[in-house]
């Protein structure tokens, strides 16, 4: 393992895979088994599936180079990827420039609806799955890995197809000043991971220097923004990396609903999030309160985000998990509708939806879908209410598989960061 991965997985110096006997990885499998029947997770895809997966990775660039002509080709523009060191597929990728008066941020994201649309049975196989089911050291993928890690994935140093949310930011407040999504043809000059990513930060000598310190630059305004407008920020305390990505994607999600709703008025995959009741709000501030070595800014308590957003910058390491928990247990959970008049509490956006992870998140690939086609599928409402279900599956699964490793004697933590080796003992 380099010393990025060690840095990226958190984990010592030599610190390897942990260590399991075949006895109880025949454990792990047979708890998993019972928890995809219980939450009716698909585990294995169907033959017809893969046989149409592997058929459209054939021809890639010829496939590519056909297409430049129907679309922008942004290949000469400089774009990077970020993602975690065992990150498999890489669906989004960031340009940047700083103009006289106006940032340009680009997202561009992998345009999985070239390769998976309505006609396709990876189309259905996608909306039976819902999304991608992340437990430690195992995933169930939402798109056939065939597909997702080769033509669906911005690899470095190769033409990808890609639909590009540009957006023309204002330097004074931020605000859009034009947005425009097209499809593109793009060229990622480097993967990097977030550790690679926050030293180029600092590096003046390293390779898309320039690039990251202006993207963090844009991404902690952003941020601040956000925070001052009433955002609730459960983890201040993430590096620049992590920031730069958070930050954009929000932007480019937002940069999309905001089109298809104002621009447009088109239903589509909305993300809706209903705020807790003043009692439930009182609660959980009195439980942060109440905490040893906590206190909450008595300036702040009329405003219960703004509460917890001053309260976790100042409070100690140790009640972090504490003050999250306390605010998880009275958040109603977001789901996706076919209209997103509610809002978004948590982020205090007026309109949000999700647009960024096509590969792992069926609301994403029917948002793709709706922008391109202009087109809403008939059974959108059946499609909010899968997609919505099916993540709750999908957290109730984690939260199983978790609590069982714990109790067969393994750190969930460090199983999810460092994976798991069978070795004979």
């Amino acid at each position: 393992m380099t010393s990025d991965a060690q840095a990226e997985a958190g984990t010592p110096e030599g610190q390897g895979p942990v260590e399991i006997s075949p006895e109880l990885a025949d454990r792990l499998e047979e708890k998993r088994e019972e928890l995809f029947e219980k939450f009716e997770i698909r585990d294995e895809f169907p033959q017809a599936v893969l046989t149409e997966a592997e058929k459209r990775t054939e021809d890639i660039q010829q496939e590519i180079q056909d297409e430049v002509d129907e679309r922008r080709d942004l290949r000469d523009m400089t774009t990077w990827t970020t993602d975690p060191i065992d990150a498999q597929d890489f669906d989004d990728a960031l340009s940047i420039e700083e103009r006289d008066d106006e940032y340009v941020l680009w997202v561009h994201i992998a345009d999985v609806t070239h390769y998976v649309n309505p006609e396709t049975n990876m189309w259905e196989e996608a909306v039976e799955r819902a999304n991608t089911v992340y437990l430690p050291a195992y995933t169930i993928h939402m798109l056939p890995p065939v597909l997702a890690e080769t033509v669906c994935s911005l690899v470095p140093n190769e033409d990808r197809l890609a639909h590009t949310v540009e957006m023309h930011l204002d330097k004074e407040n931020l605000g859009y000043e034009d947005i425009e999504i097209y499809k593109s043809v793009i060229n990622s000059d480097e993967r990097l991971t977030y550790t690679q990513a926050e030293k180029r930060i600092d590096d003046e000598d390293a390779d898309l220097h320039e690039e990251n310190q202006l993207a963090f630059e844009l991404a902690d305004k952003m941020h601040e923004q956000r925070k001052e407008e009433g955002s609730l920020v459960l983890n201040p305390r993430r590096d620049r990396a992590h920031t730069i990505i958070e930050e954009c994607m929000l932007k480019a999600n937002k940069a999309v609903t905001h089109t298809l709703m104002w621009d447009r008025g088109v239903e589509a995959m909305y993300r809706v999030h209903p705020q807790p009741s003043p009692d439930e709000w009182s609660e959980a501030l009195q439980e942060i309160q109440d905490l040893d070595g906590v206190s909450i800014p008595g300036s702040k308590w009329d405003d219960p985000r703004q509460a917890v957003n001053a309260t976790l910058e100042e409070a100690p390491d140790r009640q972090l998990d504490k003050i999250q928990w306390a605010v998880m247990k009275v958040m109603p959970r977001a789901r996706y509708m076919n209209d997103p008049f509610g809002g978004h509490h948590a982020l205090n956006f007026e309109i949000y939806g999700h647009f960024t992870s096509p590969i792992r998140r069926l609301s994403d690939l029917i948002n793709h879908w709706i922008v391109y086609t202009n087109d809403v599928p008939e059974d959108l409402v059946a499609l909010c209410d899968r997609a919505s279900d099916k993540q709750a599956d999908a957290e109730a699964c984690e939260r199983e598989y978790k609590k069982f490793l714990e109790e067969v004697g393994l750190d969930a933590a460090a199983v999810n960061n460092r994976g798991l080796e069978v070795v004979e003992k």
